[in-house]
């Protein structure tokens, strides 16, 4: 099967993650995402993944309620490298090669992350899991992904989600809300559409990253996405 991406940054929220439960870590969860990204990797797609802390922690909510947002949002890059460690666990059960690169240094359990050396591991096959954001407060996973995107002349941001696309409301609570199939950078960023932070977006706009929309609690979905099937929405130039 061809593939319609190259090289691609798989960006999944920390929401998504803790399932049903609403929060933690969900094993369950965890291993059917573990194989949506081994038969995604199978049909010769290489795969950066990054991931959010949500499930554990979110440094804005934390600092809405009286804690130092500097601090908040370290306590949720700890909380991304617990995911990673997660996840890599999960990948490796399946016998993927895995690499967890933090951009905090938490060297008993992930290699520091050096772009070339990241680029290096994805040339070999091994899907690289990007822990710890972007290493510094006040920036989303979000935009950590986008940056390791650009980093590593990915072809594409996979944003995956519970939603199987951009919405112009939230689909829960408008039941007229339309479903974009397709989107420019700027339109997202006019109408404030909120699926992903503008800081994201912008940087995606700046370095001609498209970012596809879709849900990944779907079976298949990821590799349907690097496949090129038309699924979710696309958010390009």
């Amino acid at each position: 099967m061809s593939v319609a991406y190259r090289r691609i940054v798989l960006k999944l929220s920390g929401e998504v993650l803790a399932g049903s439960q609403g929060f933690g870590i969900h094993p369950d969860v965890f291993q059917g995402i573990a194989q949506q990204i081994r038969d995604a990797a199978a049909i010769g797609t290489q795969l950066g993944i990054v991931i959010g802390g949500g499930n554990i922690i979110r440094g804005i909510s934390a600092a809405s309620r009286g804690m130092d947002r500097a601090t908040a949002d370290y306590m949720g890059m700890m909380a991304s490298v617990m995911n990673s460690v997660a996840l890599q666990d999960a990948l490796e059960k399946l016998e993927l090669s895995t690499r967890v690169c933090s951009a905090l240094e938490i060297k008993e359990v992930a290699e520091p992350y050096i772009r070339r050396r990241a680029e290096r591991h994805l040339e070999k096959g091994r899907i690289v899991i990007f822990a710890g954001g972007t290493g510094n407060p006040y920036f989303t996973t979000d935009t950590a992904a986008a940056l390791r995107a650009a980093e590593i002349h990915a072809d594409a941001v996979l944003k995956a989600t519970k939603v199987d696309g951009v919405y112009s409301a939230d689909p829960e609570k408008d039941p007229s809300a339309k479903r974009y199939d397709r989107l420019g950078y700027d339109e997202v960023i006019e109408r404030k559409l909120g699926f992903m932070d503008q800081a994201a977006v912008a940087l995606c706009r700046e370095n001609g990253l498209p970012i596809v929309v879709f849900d990944v609690t779907v079976p298949g979905n990821v590799r349907k996405v690097v496949a090129g099937e038309k699924i979710g929405t696309t958010v390009s130039g």
